[in-house]
């Protein structure tokens, strides 16, 4: 697990800007809404609102983005005017509590922004929790909003927007979509919405006062996950990030004893591991989400180790919340969207080899590079929803070996893939009349794949030049496929 955070490519150092940069816009967050005069409350609100805006938003354009940011506090402050009027009404701040967080996993269904506000309203109505808001504090902390919103923008769009020196980046993929109830995300938000009213009600018992941390928990297992599996291995992630961060909390974090200089710079290095790591472990994230929370009670003076105790038990609260919502409320099973995944990943390998032959045979207008980056979206989307079966304690071993193979050869078709649109880049590389040929039968390779065809043939001996030995790669890896994923009609490509 070390190894992969510190090893783990960062092309462009974009995983390194996304860190510092929220480690700046924080900061400038913090300092604004304390030299306007708010109190230690309105400081951490801003913070952490600041936090969300950067960390949220992840429209594929630099304006959508902007737009995104904009429609920030239209969601957030009538959740936060609500959270503080309920203060004093349990039961009507638990359902609406509840019917937050239904309405924010269903509004991923609109993608990249229906997922961020989603996130954005459920944490707003979290904080106010946090802080235990009640309506006489209401005109502070929506000024903090304000004033960070507009903070974290200053510096996203402005000091340091790096997206604008970067390509496109490609829309995130969307679930596999359906209607009703066969949607992903409406299945999701009524397992969401159960996992959190059972993670709200033994989540009280265990205490009234920081029951919110089991809600939380819930919440957040269920973000970016399709299936039960991604689910499960989400929950034992989340589970051992915060046993690290509280052990960290208490060698680091309680010994400070909530001082202001340290406890800032802490919360600095906090900041930089959530964002830096967010991207390559869940479980180093919450390591990090964990150590800032202890940090925020250190500064509000309740550290203590009974304290990220209860903290821990209100995450295994949480976290059993979302496996029986997961395993009992609308069950969405792995295979069905790893083998939707895999199928648009392969499809994407043709429109890749398509575009670049198409490339090589001088079509100006083709580009394969936009292709690329869709298939390197799909493939991590692939390996998200395979998680589940290659996970060292997925006890059946057969599955694990199978699922391994295919990533392995998925990984060796993006290679290919990438070799060949380098070669069509090139100005002085010409068209071969046996491109056609080959790209015919990746295309053949393919459909055999995603149809459940048995006949895939096997390429002939690898030619020496290099557009060709990328497409003979290519089928060789495809080829290759279709061992593990052949399977009776019907079936799975992979898992059960």
């Amino acid at each position: 697990m070390l190894k992969r955070v510190f090893t783990a490519p960062d092309p462009g150092r974009v995983r390194l800007r996304f860190a510092a940069r929220a480690v700046l816009g924080i900061g400038l967050a913090v300092v604004v809404c304390a030299l306007a005069g708010h109190s230690l409350m309105g400081a951490v609100t801003g913070g952490l609102t600041a936090l969300l805006a950067l960390f949220t938003v992840t429209d594929p354009t630099v304006r959508g983005q902007a737009v995104t940011t904009v429609l920030l506090p239209v969601v957030g402050l009538p959740v936060l005017a609500v959270a503080a009027g309920l203060h004093g009404v349990p039961v009507a701040r638990d359902l609406v509590f509840l019917a937050v967080v239904g309405a924010g996993v269903y509004a991923r269904r609109w993608g990249p922004r229906g997922h961020s506000l989603g996130v954005f309203a459920f944490m707003t109505y979290f904080v106010a929790q946090f802080l235990h808001a009640t309506p006489v504090q209401l005109p502070e902390l929506s000024a903090a909003v304000l004033l960070s919103v507009l903070c974290a923008a200053a510096v996203r769009f402005g000091l340091w927007c790096y997206e604008r020196r970067l390509p496109t980046a490609p829309p995130v993929p969307a679930p596999p979509a359906g209607t009703g109830l066969a949607r992903v995300t409406t299945r999701q938000a009524v397992q969401a919405t159960a996992g959190a009213g059972f993670a709200l009600v033994v989540g009280q018992l265990v205490s009234g006062q920081r029951w919110y941390w089991a809600v939380g928990a819930t919440w957040w297992i269920f973000v970016n996950t399709a299936s039960r599996g991604e689910t499960l291995v989400r929950g034992f992630r989340r589970v051992l990030g915060t046993v690290i961060g509280i052990a960290l909390g208490l060698l680091a974090a309680a010994p400070v004893h909530g001082a202001p200089v340290p406890t800032a710079v802490l919360v600095g290095v906090a900041v930089f591991g959530v964002f830096y790591t967010a991207a390559v472990s869940y479980t180093w994230m919450m390591l990090w989400v964990t150590f800032l929370a202890a940090l925020l009670y250190g500064l509000l003076g309740v550290l203590t180790p009974d304290l990220l105790a209860l903290r821990l038990a209100e995450t295994a609260v949480g976290a059993l919340g979302a496996v029986l919502a997961v395993l009992f409320v609308l069950p969405v099973t792995t295979h069905l969207t790893t083998d939707a995944w895999i199928r648009r990943a392969l499809r994407c390998v043709h429109a890749c080899t398509a575009e670049a032959a198409a490339r090589l045979a001088g079509a100006t207008a083709a580009d394969p590079a936009p292709r690329v980056a869709e298939l390197e979206q799909l493939l991590g989307r692939v390996r998200l929803s395979v998680a589940p079966l290659v996970h060292p304690l997925n006890p059946m071993s057969g599955r694990k070996r199978r699922a391994r193979r295919v990533l392995a050869l998925l990984d060796e078709c993006a290679r290919e893939v990438r070799g060949l649109v380098a070669v069509a880049g090139d100005p002085e590389a010409s068209h071969d009349a046996r491109l056609a040929a080959a790209c015919w039968r990746v295309e053949a390779a393919v459909e055999a794949l995603t149809r459940g065809s048995e006949h895939i043939t096997a390429p002939a001996e690898p030619p020496t030049e290099p557009a060709l030995a990328h497409l003979h790669g290519l089928e060789r890896a495809l080829v290759d496929l279709a061992e593990p994923l052949r399977t009776p009609p019907g079936s799975p490509l992979v898992g059960a």
